[in-house]
């Protein structure tokens, strides 16, 4: 079984740098039998939140999995109409009821809108009750996530950014490494866009270690030290997505991957007309 690396946290907590992530895995059945299959696999850390309504189907593969709980790190995000002090950590009382544990590795605030900071003091105040390992955000820009930390006593452990080869966000690792948070990169496969998987570049790279444009991709993050959530329901490439710890891209694979970036994110939370979206689309859950 492949033996995943960790990172340690600004709290001194390890965390694996490679996990699985269940974003739009729907159907809880599904679900949970993937989690169960990435488990199997060698997977140790599973990434999940409020938002994804999958909550439970991960609490479940959990449980029905032979390894050990304090074995796997769990992540989970709060969603926004969650926020605020008393609501989040009523939110989180219920992550807790449906992931079927008394404790969570990582819990992140999912965006920086709404009432981010009574939300993110509720976090801290249940970090320190020893309910939560770690605390973060996910999708905080450098602008709000300097100005956050400004005013709370516990710095994100993490932020959980879009980031892969065509969306490099040097800037915003520049300040978190400054600041001592740990980036952690969903969708490294930019949802497939651009073509990615076929891409000129990562292909040519991945024949020199027999291996797929799509291992490329995600070697060249974890060797920037960035912590990766593939997500896939397929058990081939579930496992194909774990197998990226037997080689090391050199300094020109590096160079020309480094060529790759577009400087863009596929979803800016920066952009009025994406956080006008994001608004229609926020209400609250009916969770599962």
């Amino acid at each position: 079984m492949v033996k995943i690396p960790t990172v340690t946290l600004n709290n001194g907590v390890q965390m694996p740098m490679e996990g699985f992530g269940v974003y739009q895995i729907n159907n809880l059945e599904e679900c949970k039998r993937a989690v169960k299959e990435a488990l199997a696999t060698g997977y140790r850390l599973i990434d999940t939140a409020q938002g994804y309504q999958n909550e439970s189907a991960v609490g479940d593969a959990i449980q029905e999995s032979p390894v050990d709980r304090k074995d796997v790190f769990l992540t989970t995000k709060i969603w926004p109409t969650n926020y605020g002090y008393e609501e989040t950590k009523a939110a989180v009382e219920e992550s807790l009821k449906r992931l079927k544990t008394d404790y969570i590795d990582l819990v992140l605030l999912h965006v920086p809108f709404g009432n981010y900071y009574a939300a993110y003091h509720a976090l801290e105040d249940l970090y320190q009750e020893g309910k939560l390992r770690a605390i973060g955000v996910s999708n905080f820009y450098p602008d709000r996530y300097i100005d956050l930390i400004h005013f709370s006593k516990v710095v994100p452990a993490v932020n959980q950014i879009e980031n892969h080869v065509f969306s490099q966000r040097k800037v915003d690792r520049k300040y978190l490494k400054k600041y001592g948070t740990q980036v952690e990169a969903w969708s490294p496969f930019a949802e497939g866009r651009y073509n990615l998987f076929t891409n000129e570049t990562l292909v040519n790279i991945g024949k020199k270690y027999q291996k797929t444009a799509a291992q490329v991709a995600l070697r060249f993050l974890v060797q920037n030290g960035i912590v990766v959530i593939p997500k896939s329901t397929h058990k081939e490439r579930i496992e194909e997505n774990l197998d990226i710890w037997d080689f090391n891209l050199s300094d020109d694979d590096l160079a020309q991957i480094e060529a790759l970036d577009l400087k863009k994110n596929m979803l800016d939370h920066e952009d009025p007309k994406t956080v006008e979206w994001f608004m229609k689309k926020t209400m609250p859950l009916d969770n599962k």
